[in-house]
């Protein structure tokens, strides 16, 4: 499956149960409420999947568990990246023998602190001997290191390398729009870039806010699509408050929170991440409403 008809898709937090294990019953769950709201495809394991404090173990069984519940109806892409450009290839293998997943999310590697030359060798190696198609997550605010947009062009015409999550300027996004190859996916991580990426020739987001507002960020696509910019832009104004407030604490915090206000049963956090204080609850709640 490719992700031709992934426009919006979901960075998707990972349910743990009241021990803070994984818990396949509320992942299921989660799974069935996202595809009900408009969720066209689905990253595992990121960031805000908290795959920094998931076990390798952990990644492989929520991988399976997530390929296993979404029998093909959506796309899904599995973070597989670290700054180990050696255990990045053999762990993608291992992730590339379940089936269903349809590509690699690989990071810039942080705290390395790689050069330019560097990044190209990286993700070069990777797709050669990863054995799964890869996307480019380029998030300098996490990892200190930036992309530039001509090693994003020089990565672009390797084969195995499908597209790229750039969560920096729009300047940037726009160039690499602009320059890289038509097949090449394009997704802004920035949920309040989401209408104007999607302008300037975005393939679409992979956003945390879809969790809670997946029907409305679908709608604003529609109206773009349609042609009705001003209800599109009025979409996109109402939102941006909401998605920042997504992360006012770190992230998933509140996204979790918010879930769990909801019923849609996802646990808390792992540490370092601490949950909501019932103060940052009642702000958090507040202003999504």
């Amino acid at each position: 499956m490719n992700f031709k008809n992934a426009h919006l898709m979901t960075a998707m937090v990972t349910p743990f149960d009241d021990a803070g294990q994984l818990d396949k019953h509320r992942l299921a769950s989660l799974i069935d409420y996202l595809l009900a709201h408009h969720t066209a495809g689905i990253l595992v394991g990121g960031t805000t999947g908290e795959g920094p404090t998931l076990s390798e173990d952990e990644k492989l069984a929520l991988f399976q568990m997530t390929a296993t519940l979404v029998a093909g109806r959506v796309p899904i892409m599995a973070n597989t990246g670290s700054n180990n450009t050696a255990a990045t290839i053999a762990f993608t293998r291992r992730v590339s023998q379940i089936a269903g997943i349809d590509a690699a999310l690989v990071v810039v590697p942080p705290y390395n602190k790689p050069d330019q030359a560097g990044m190209v060798a990286h993700f070069t190696a990777i797709a050669e001997r990863g054995g799964l198609p890869i996307m480019i997550y380029n998030i300098p605010g996490r990892v200190v290191v930036k992309m530039t947009v001509p090693t994003v062009l020089k990565l672009a015409k390797q084969p195995n390398i499908i597209g790229i999550k750039q969560c920096t300027s729009l300047e940037e996004l726009a160039a690499i729009v602009e320059q890289a190859p038509a097949d090449f996916y394009v997704y802004t991580g920035e949920d309040s870039q989401t209408l104007t990426a999607t302008v300037l020739g975005a393939h679409g987001v992979i956003s945390v806010a879809s969790h809670l507002y997946g029907d409305d960020m679908a709608a604003m696509l529609t109206q773009l699509d349609q042609g009705n910019w001003a209800a599109a832009g009025q979409s996109q104004r109402q939102l941006i408050p909401k998605m920042a407030a997504l992360f006012s604490s770190p992230s998933p915090a509140p996204v979790k929170a918010a879930l769990n206000q909801q019923h849609i049963l996802v646990g808390e956090p792992r540490l370092p991440i601490l949950p909501l204080t019932a103060e940052q609850q009642a702000t958090l709640f507040a202003e999504l409403k």
